[in-house]
């Protein structure tokens, strides 16, 4: 091996070697970290800015419209399209 490549693998050794290892106990038990994360979910949920009851419940009903048009439409099609395709089949 060449000089350089032996300093390369004694400086490695070195940092294996320096590294302290964590002791089992420096992390926190299961109930803690469970509780923290709850802790940290209720904190992060006051901090959302809700929407008012009236622009709830006018989007809701805008979306429901919405949901029931596209339904007619798309039976509408279906429909349609169903009794083009036995109209065609039945002529041939």
């Amino acid at each position: 091996m060449s000089d350089k490549e032996v300093k390369t693998v004694e400086k490695a050794e070195k940092t294996k070697a320096e590294k302290p290892k964590k002791a089992k106990k420096d992390k926190p038990s299961l109930w803690k970290r469970i509780t923290g994360w709850f802790k940290s979910v209720k904190s992060e949920a006051k901090k959302i800015s809700w929407a008012n009851w009236k622009s709830v419940r006018t989007n809701s009903i805008i979306v429901i419209v919405v949901v029931i048009v596209i339904a007619i439409a798309l039976g509408l099609l279906d429909f349609l399209f169903t009794n083009a395709i036995s109209g065609l089949g039945k002529l041939f």
